[in-house]
């Protein structure tokens, strides 16, 4: 027997942020990034509707791209001096996910982040309080997730923190909010969501609901990630894109994802590297990779007109080259002398990443360091070199 882990509530389609007139409670806080939200007007108008449902708000600002841990701690304060029944994340991932992690220390205000990295461990919430999840990029699906990814700054080290019991209670999927997201960041988010299909319908667990959802948003993204970076302002595209994130999320969130991710993370942390854009440069040779132990691969080709697991690398690069993002790690600025003095560091952690339990083949390290030299020089992933 499985079970399928999803928001408890989800309301979804242009214009759905309204639903929070229907919340029932007394106090809010809601947790949000730059000034994005403020200035599409986006935060207002959720204030306003929980105004006209009786609540209370207020506002934590500022979370950063990859959100910290000291930054987590900030926002509980403020939550743990407000005390109220509902969290609310607004914005992009990296908001939500923060909000995730101070609920956490809301309810527990003396729990040590460390204590929580390792999977499944974060303790019973809602007690205290309830989340809502509010995206306004197409990217992560963590509005239905229970995984959030936080940076501790002084290791340099990203940590997935994974837990159903960080899956929101009300999912707020409206691609209306999404009009205003610039172009780079509706590619990266887009390419976030094409591997998350891909790393869901791969994994080591077999889910037919996860299989099905991957192979839905997979489409979806082929037939609107370019359409949404030309013509930002076609709202069906847009919510077409913020729909495949959310399935995608739904998928990796009942089947988690692979090595793609596990790689990721690393370059996140150390140098900055826009999450999408990294997970777009490593999927192709991944997918090489991986090829050698599953045969899932041409499942997904099919949807994109190609056949063959190269088939479906060589069309997600097309994709990549398409809505202008980086085809290698180097294209970031990151000089040689400074990839090969880490690299023993990030293939450490990538293999001991809680994404790399999950991923088709069981890769070594050494394995993990070919990936990753092949994809900062952006050539194409060789089993020779791995069996040199």
């Amino acid at each position: 027997m499985s079970k399928l882990f999803i928001a408890g509530e989800v309301f979804h389609g242009a214009g759905s942020l309204e639903e929070l007139k229907n919340i029932k409670g007394q106090k809010a806080v809601i947790v949000t990034g730059g000034s994005s939200m403020k200035k599409s007007g986006t935060l207002d108008r959720a204030i306003s509707f929980l105004a006209e449902a009786g609540v209370e708000v207020s506002v934590f600002e500022g979370v950063e791209e990859d959100p910290s841990s000291t930054t987590c701690l900030k926002g509980a304060a403020q939550i743990q001096a407000f005390k109220p029944d509902w969290i609310i994340g607004l914005g992009g991932c990296s908001a939500i996910d923060a909000a995730k992690i101070m609920w956490v220390f809301y309810e527990y205000p003396d729990i040590d982040f460390h204590s929580i990295i390792k999977p499944f461990t974060v303790p019973v919430l809602r007690n205290k309080a309830k989340f809502i999840a509010i995206p306004s990029t197409s990217g992560t699906g963590t509005e239905t997730t229970g995984l959030a990814v936080i940076t501790d700054r002084e290791k340099g080290v990203k940590y997935p923190v994974v837990s159903y019991e960080l899956t929101p209670d009300i999912a707020i999927v409206d691609g209306e909010i999404c009009a205003s997201m610039p172009a780079h960041v509706t590619a990266n988010t887009g390419l976030d969501v094409l591997t998350h299909c891909v790393e869901a319908y791969v994994s080591n667990i077999e889910n037919n609901y996860a299989d099905a959802l991957s192979k839905g948003g997979l489409a979806l993204v082929f037939d609107n990630l370019r359409e949404v970076v030309l013509h930002p302002d076609n709202i069906t595209a847009r919510q077409n894109m913020h729909d495949a994130s959310f399935m995608a999320g739904l998928a990796f969130n009942n089947a988690w994802l692979g090595i793609v991710h596990s790689l990721s993370h690393q370059v996140g942390a150390l140098y900055g590297i826009p999450h999408g854009a990294s997970n777009a440069i490593f999927l192709p040779n991944v997918i090489r990779y991986n090829a050698q132990e599953t045969t899932r691969y041409p499942d997904l080709a099919k949807i994109v007109g190609e056949e063959t697991a190269e088939g479906l690398a060589q069309a997600i690069e097309r994709l990549r080259s398409e809505v202008n993002n980086k085809a290698s790690i180097k294209d970031f600025g990151i000089s040689k002398e400074l990839w090969e003095k880490n690299l023993d560091f990030i293939a450490q952690n990538a293999l001991v990443d809680p994404c790399t339990g999950f991923n088709p083949r069981v890769p070594s390290l050494e394995e993990l360091k070919v990936i990753y030299n092949a994809c900062y020089e952006g050539v194409v992933f060789s089993e020779e070199v791995v069996n040199a």
